[in-house]
């Protein structure tokens, strides 16, 4: 984690539009041992909004970033490319979290350069799993480019 410290919250943007998912994502981090504080937005034109508040309007900018593909108005890639195109600074680790195992999503987010493509669990425990990997990799162990100043 870049700049974190056992006193500060991991911020987590959480694009998913399913109210389902959306709990069982918060729940699964809940039994991890990291403080995390997410931020819920349900489509890419929210996701893209929140990543472009550089007025100083976005006093927490995220750290991860948990996308769906399938959301209405913007898709999840969509967001992507913009992340890709348009922020003049290096984005936090994305983390497509996608129900589809179909080759071209898979390499598509890669192009669009996501981090990690993963299968959506189908349980609450196959979520605790995922939330736990996620945890041990990407909020403790790997470097994540400097937030914006």
């Amino acid at each position: 984690m870049n700049e974190y410290s056992p006193d500060e919250p991991v911020n987590i943007l959480l694009v998913e539009d399913n109210p389902g998912d959306v709990r069982l994502t918060l729940e699964a981090f809940e039994s991890t041992d990291s403080e995390i504080k997410f931020h819920t937005v349900t489509d890419g034109e929210e996701a893209a909004e929140y990543v472009d508040r550089d007025d100083g309007a976005l006093e927490i900018h995220p750290d991860i970033i948990l996308l769906d593909l399938n959301l209405p108005r913007v898709d999840g890639f969509t967001f992507l490319e913009h992340l890709k195109r348009d922020l003049d600074y290096p984005p936090p680790p994305v983390l497509v979290l996608s129900s589809s195992k179909t080759e071209s999503d898979i390499r598509e987010s890669y192009e669009r350069a996501a981090n990690a493509y993963l299968t959506k669990p189908r349980s609450p425990d196959e979520f605790d799993s995922l939330a736990q990997a996620i945890e041990d990799f990407w909020i403790e162990s790997a470097q994540h480019p400097p937030a914006p100043s």
